[in-house]
């Protein structure tokens, strides 16, 4: 079934350009509410001569399916390019700041340059390609519903390896987000190096554990 996502020169050249003539990035990232591991992000240069069918919001997708387009996407694109900010930077500079990183460097790590860049969301990131915000861009767009695609897996796929490390946190199932059996994991094994010690849940296990060991 063919996706019923619109393309760039769909939704912004209202077909009066000829789209070979724009090499458009699509950007988007995963993971700003998990308390644990990186943010990912990814940008993705469609091939209009190689689509991909089935390109939707990762969320709205599952995990199989997922996995299948991404294998998709990688052989067809123009160009990917996958990118993260770290736990420590997260720490540092705040969720937000960490996630535009991260879509910089996406962005910044295409083989081909982009010439324009449609970033999912209200805000771009710093960078000196021309970059467009699209408020809910990923459930819009075909270039942007392909980053949050490869963003997803990349970033689900970071988690199952913390997974194989640390079996007893349940990364495999709730990939770091805030669920009752991460929270209860935290309480009962203590705070990894790859928890994200700024956010509330994960700085409370914390000071509980250093005022326990003071007292």
């Amino acid at each position: 079934m063919r996706s019923p996502l619109i393309s760039f020169d769909q939704l912004f050249l209202n077909g009066t350009e000829n789209r070979q003539r724009y090499l458009v990035a699509g950007v988007d990232e995963a993971g700003r509410g998990p308390l644990a591991g990186a943010v990912v992000a990814a940008a993705v240069i469609l091939d209009p001569d190689q689509p991909v069918d089935g390109l939707n919001d990762s969320k709205a997708l599952t995990a199989e399916r997922r996995e299948e387009l991404a294998g998709q996407i990688k052989e067809r694109a123009v160009a990917w390019h996958v990118a993260d900010a770290s736990v420590a930077e997260i720490d540092q500079i705040n969720i937000l700041h960490a996630s535009m990183l991260a879509m910089a460097r996406a962005i910044e790590g295409l083989r081909t340059p982009p010439q324009h860049c449609l970033i999912d969301g209200n805000r771009c990131p710093l960078t000196d390609f021309n970059c467009q915000a699209v408020v809910k861009g990923d459930a819009l767009v075909k270039e942007i519903a392909a980053a949050s695609i490869l963003a997803k897996v990349a970033r689900d796929q970071s988690m199952l390896e913390m997974h194989k490390l640390y079996p007893q946190y349940g990364f495999d199932s709730h990939k770091g987000y805030p669920t009752k059996q991460h929270l209860a994991a935290l309480q009962q094994h203590g705070v990894l190096d790859i928890h994200r010690r700024s956010f509330g849940p994960v700085r409370a296990v914390e000071n509980a554990s250093l005022v326990g060991a003071i007292v």
